[in-house]
């Protein structure tokens, strides 16, 4: 069966000290770079914010196309990652789901290319992360959540076990890194 890693959303804003911080979003970035090397396929994804959007009426003004804090940060591996789908990047698309992604459809790469599994990390849990593993399974790829390489915002206490809850309901599996690694 072939295996991809999916990392969503890696990006500046998203570390602590960035625009729209996840406490910490920092501390996946060593355990994400170890996973790659287990997947026969990497790929990523990246708010892609216009400057102008109504996505800012509900969230700070984060990942704005082209600037630092849309950039993945410097230690991240990017050696292994085959594609970056772009997200968000619409005026009135919030762009929570890779599987929203503008510059390239998610399902039908994956397809194209026989990965029958989806591995996911990165920010946030509760969003992003919880959106493309629910899409995913939709798909019909099994799929994976690596607790030990995602963090969740929790806007509202519990909100990352909430939806740790909501993506098992869907059929998303969590595994540990270990039974990876």
């Amino acid at each position: 069966m072939k295996k991809a890693l999916f990392i969503v959303d890696l990006q500046n804003d998203f570390l602590p000290g960035g625009a729209l911080a996840v406490p910490r979003g920092d501390e996946i970035i060593e355990p994400v770079n170890k996973l790659q090397a287990h997947f026969d396929m990497v790929l990523a994804s990246k708010d892609w914010h216009p400057a102008d959007t109504k996505h800012f009426d509900k969230w700070p003004v984060h990942c704005v196309r082209g600037t630092y804090g849309a950039e993945f940060p410097a230690g991240l591996s990017l050696s292994r990652v085959q594609r970056v789908f772009l997200k968000g990047t619409g005026e009135s698309d919030d762009g929570y789901s890779a599987f929203e992604a503008t510059n390239d459809d998610l399902k039908s790469y994956l397809k194209i290319h026989g990965v029958e599994a989806l591995y996911v990390v990165g920010l946030a849990t509760d969003y992003c992360v919880k959106a493309t593993a629910i899409d995913a399974a939709k798909a019909g790829f099994e799929t994976f959540v690596i607790p030990e390489a995602v963090r969740a915002v929790d806007l509202q206490p519990g909100d990352g076990e909430k939806a740790f809850e909501a993506m098992k309901k869907a059929g998303v599996r969590i595994i540990s890194m270990k039974e990876i690694v």
